[in-house]
């Protein structure tokens, strides 16, 4: 898979393996393999940089996932106006191709920086770093980091944030947490998406996904929510407000929030790459 979709190479970690890039010849050859590792520990490296930036300006980064069309940018969009008198957001808005959703977020007058993926499913710690360059941290609370919609890759890659929010749409299907568990077991919260149709959804039962959740061993909240209908929105907004204070109490006592990276993503990532040889 991630040959054909480009998710292993992208173009802001390519250099590293250009002529006179840092690593364009392995020690044993087995290109594979080492190729993949490498990658992986330079990623780590620029997501623990990353995430010393959000931490010295005491910002909260929150990894935003889902598959495409589960509304993660409506939420942001609710998200916005909820706080707008409050707190101060930033975001990063990460697609293969146009600035469709970083415009509807500008539209609402706060910094949208779009990075477009090309073929990469997921963003990585290098993209990520490319777009803090545009974004004066000084100025914000929270970063939200609206990853490319897909529910493998985006799991697998620390960027230097610090939580994970899943959204599980009911137009998707209940079972989703049960055939993409790397997502769902590493999520520090899951939003239930378009719970206004509900109603008219009789193939999607709301404890059943739950329920796919809880047998991940993963006791992170569950809320219902509504970006259309305003629904379920203030419960949002108050962990958002309970994670961002908890996060700045961390930081006076020198620690940070660390995201759940699954490493068994990783492993599929490298035997994916490893197979496609």
């Amino acid at each position: 898979m991630c040959d054909t979709c480009g998710c292993n190479i992208t173009d802001a970690n390519k250099d590293l393996l250009e002529p006179g890039g840092k690593h364009e010849k392995t020690s044993t050859g087995h290109e594979s393999i080492e190729v993949l590792q490498n990658l992986l520990h330079e990623n780590n490296h620029t997501a623990a940089h990353n995430r010393e930036h959000f931490d010295k300006h005491q910002v909260l980064a929150i990894n935003l996932m889902s598959s495409p069309g589960s509304g993660k940018t409506s939420l942001l969009e609710a998200t916005i106006d909820a706080l707008k008198n409050e707190l101060s957001i930033a975001v990063i808005e990460g697609d293969l191709e146009t600035e469709n959703d970083a415009q509807r977020i500008r539209d609402k007058q706060v910094p949208a920086i779009q990075i477009q993926t090309g073929s990469a499913c997921h963003l990585d710690a290098h993209m990520t770093h490319q777009a803090l360059h545009d974004l004066d941290l000084e100025k914000f609370d929270i970063v939200f980091i609206e990853n490319v919609g897909n529910l493998v890759c985006p799991a697998s890659f620390d960027l230097g944030h610090h939580l994970n929010v899943t959204l599980l749409s009911v137009t998707e299907g209940d079972d989703k947490p049960a055939k993409y568990p790397v997502m769902f077991r590493g999520s520090n919260l899951h939003l239930i998406s378009k719970s206004d149709l509900l109603p008219y959804l009789d193939d999607f039962k709301v404890e059943d996904a739950e329920q796919n959740i809880r047998n991940l061993a993963n006791p992170s909240p569950i809320l219902k929510i509504s970006a259309k209908k305003n629904e379920g929105i203030s419960d949002w907004i108050n962990w958002l407000k309970g994670q961002l204070e908890l996060h700045r109490k961390l930081l006076a006592q020198g620690q940070t929030l660390m995201p759940k990276i699954q490493s068994e993503g990783a492993r599929l990532h490298q035997h994916s790459h490893e197979h496609s040889h």
